[in-house]
């Protein structure tokens, strides 16, 4: 099981700030998932498969969009480039 220590360790590590019943909600959740991957454990392996053929076309080089065609469509372009939202 995991324990107390462990989940506060992680929530840290996080910088998340946890209460003790929120503690141990995460320490059940946590132990849920380990077991999972215990499950996977247990899966018994497989012969693997022949080896993979490439299957695509080849790269062919075409004629793309022109500036003014790709930014036809954007809601807001600046100086000849999309425009995004601000972040802050």
């Amino acid at each position: 099981m995991v324990d107390h220590d462990a989940v506060t360790h992680v929530a840290s590590l996080a910088r998340v700030n946890l209460d003790d019943e929120e503690v141990e909600q995460f320490a059940a959740q946590f132990d849920d998932i380990l077991s999972y991957f215990e499950t996977l454990d247990s899966v018994p392996e497989v012969e693997s498969d022949e080896e993979l053929e490439n299957v695509f076309r080849p790269d062919e080089v075409r004629d793309g969009l022109t500036q003014e065609e790709a930014l036809q469509n954007a809601p807001e372009t600046e100086d000849g480039y999309f425009k995004g939202p601000t972040v802050s």
